[in-house]
């Protein structure tokens, strides 16, 4: 869901802060993008297992700086001092012992201690500081709602495939149809272990930035040298390392034009990629391969070292299959217009060919009497931010202060009311 919180100065302004599975987007209301995007995880670290932790050696990088927020709370797991790095400078110094968590595991948080810390920062960035849980007023919408809302539809199905799940949701006259949202686990992230993995079994190594320095030995050579960092915990290499292999699949991968077949592709022409320790390598298949994991989850099975996901793999639907059995739940008079306004959203979405491919499997399987058109906007920024575009338009129009859920109906009605409130 998104979160718009709204502040009473002089003017009526709102932020909109929209908490993703891998990114946080935060913003003003009325602006055409969000101020901060940062990543939707926190660098952790139990300040009893560090003897030492202001010891400059111990960490690569500078201590982070005001933009950053770093702080302290009670720990109910580990019930030591837990202190939090949040943002994307503060995540991308290595630091000993540093555990990387996430509140949200398949679009639904589990940790609030997380959330609480990440929205921190998002006002921070922003320059507004509310004291904490005491904003006047705040309204919660649907993402699904805010992005038909950003494109100017009443009524649509949005297809949103983000970091950490795909969701297919219908939108009828500004409403979610509930009984008909389908859901899938996999998204970005799932798409970025199931090329890591690839890699992986291929012979090739992907190098975290902070584990290496590079030497520049005679002019334009250089000798990369390892670095002995015994105490970086597994989840921050691991971090590090999708980084890199995400930005791998953001530049070289894009959904093939017709199911994926091993044969027809095994001697696809290879792409180079120069990773940041400066070995280049080549991609072939995969390019294809790990975006039709979205359209057929069963090539899961096939991707050495994903042996954990094939099972839950092989329980869900592909992309078009779960478009049409949405559709179907849908009253008959809506599905029509419902065919004919897919939204596609989400950072996932605006992979290559992706729009294309799925309007050509959804033509082949919908009714004949269906006019399918797949709707996405040209601009990759808007398509990645739609939700949060959707939400800083809804909070500058002049009917958003009917909508708010106030303190004052919070402390006369209590914190059900709000689901009146925002539907």
């Amino acid at each position: 869901m998104l979160v718009l919180f709204v502040c009473f100065t002089d003017e009526v302004s709102a932020i909109v802060i929209d908490l993703g599975s891998h990114t946080c987007k935060a913003g003003y209301a009325g602006e055409d993008a969000p101020k901060a995007v940062f990543p939707s995880v926190v660098g952790s670290i139990d300040q009893m297992d560090v003897d030492d932790p202001g010891n400059p050696e111990k960490n690569s990088g500078s201590i982070p700086d005001s933009k950053n927020v770093v702080r302290t709370f009670d720990s109910e797991k580990s019930k030591g001092k837990n202190k939090l790095y949040v943002g994307s400078q503060a995540l991308g110094f290595r630091r000993d012992h540093m555990e990387v968590l996430s509140p949200i595991k398949d679009g639904v948080v589990v940790d609030w201690d997380i959330v609480e810390s990440i929205w921190d920062h998002a006002f921070r960035t922003a320059e507004l500081m509310f004291e904490k849980y005491k904003v006047p007023a705040l309204f919660l919408a649907k993402n699904a709602v805010l992005t038909s809302f950003a494109s100017g539809r009443a009524t649509s199905l949005v297809v949103d495939s983000g970091g950490g799940s795909t969701t297919i949701a219908p939108v009828h006259d500004g409403y979610v149809l509930q009984k008909a949202v389908q859901s899938s686990p996999i998204g970005g992230e799932f798409l970025t272990d199931c090329l890591m993995k690839s890699l992986e079994s291929k012979g090739l190594t992907i190098k975290p930035r902070y584990s290496f320095k590079r030497k520049e030995i005679r002019p334009g050579e250089f000798q990369t040298v390892d670095l002995d960092l015994p105490n970086t915990t597994e989840s921050y290499k691991l971090f590090s390392q999708r980084v890199i292999v995400s930005d791998i699949k953001e530049c070289v991968c894009r959904a093939p034009d017709t199911p994926y077949d091993e044969s027809a592709y095994s001697n696809i022409p290879m792409t180079p990629y120069e990773l940041p320790d400066g070995q280049t390598i080549e991609i072939g298949a995969d390019r294809f391969k790990i975006p039709d994991v979205l359209f057929n989850p069963t090539l899961v099975q096939t991707i050495p070292g994903m042996e954990s996901s094939a099972e839950t793999a092989a329980s869900v639907r592909g992309l078009p299959q779960m478009v049409i059995e949405s559709i179907n739940k849908c009253d008959v008079d809506i599905r029509r217009e419902l065919f004919s306004s897919i939204l596609l959203s989400g950072g996932t979405a605006s992979m290559q060919q992706l729009k294309e491919r799925l309007e050509k499997d959804l033509l082949e399987e919908s009714p004949q009497a269906a006019r399918v058109k797949v709707l996405a906007s040209g601009n990759a920024t808007e398509r990645r931010f739609s939700v949060w575009i959707g939400g800083s338009i809804l909070a500058s129009l002049g009917s958003f202060q009917q909508m708010w859920f106030s303190k004052s109906e919070y402390e006369e009605h209590g914190a059900s009311y709000i689901q009146r409130k925002c539907p």
